[in-house]
């Protein structure tokens, strides 16, 4: 399978919609995770342009900005999306009243703060909806880590996890934006980054 996989990465890993349309005949339930941060319109065109009924799935913490919630509406309006939100088991004024403002990175608090605000809704949307082609946003230009991955890897589970636009840069975002007059937006935050560059842990354990 591996060698397979490896075939699969070097003839598809640069062709975004090629990668897509192949992997969308490797199973009969797949989803794309999405968390509405700057060019995730793209995967989320890209992707519904093949499969307009596909869910996708996002796992809000509670803690996003106000321009991300307006682009997320509009993006879902724009693009006909079949979202599905996975909350936190305790919304976020439930957990700052108990135990006060979000932990900072240094925080021995902020690991279990990012295991309750994302990691624990993505494992529940992964036992509850078993996909079993899982699309992602991933950029080898996010993180080290990210920049080791491949376009198309199968975890533990089996789950087959693919990442188009892995090889792109910002640039080849920006461009497909323009080409397809797809809305944008960069007043993002992630609280269980907090740094730029810094892997939120989701994708280091699936």
């Amino acid at each position: 399978m591996a060698s397979t996989l490896d075939a699969i990465n070097g003839e598809l890993g640069n062709d975004p919609e090629a990668l897509i349309h192949w992997a969308l005949t490797q199973g009969e339930r797949p989803i794309c995770t999405t968390n509405f941060r700057p060019f995730e319109a793209v995967i989320l065109h890209m992707v519904t342009r093949q499969l307009p009924t596909i869910p996708i799935v996002w796992m809000d913490n509670g803690y996003n900005t106000p321009a991300t919630y307006r682009f997320a509406d509009e993006l879902v309006k724009r693009l006909d999306l079949n979202l599905i939100t996975y909350l936190p088991r305790r919304t976020r004024a439930h957990r700052e009243a108990v135990e006060g403002p979000m932990p900072g990175i240094e925080d021995p608090r902020h690991e279990a703060f990012t295991r309750e605000v994302k990691l624990e809704p993505f494992e529940r949307a992964l036992r509850e909806m078993a996909p079993d082609v899982w699309f992602t946003a991933l950029r080898a230009e996010d993180t080290p880590e990210r920049a080791r991955m491949a376009p198309v890897s199968r975890n533990a589970d089996g789950l087959l996890k693919v990442s188009p636009l892995l090889n792109w840069t910002a640039r080849d975002l920006y461009r497909y934006l323009q080409e397809h007059d797809l809305p944008n937006e960069f007043d993002y935050f992630d609280p269980t980054k907090v740094e730029e560059k810094r892997e939120c842990g989701l994708h280091l354990q699936h």
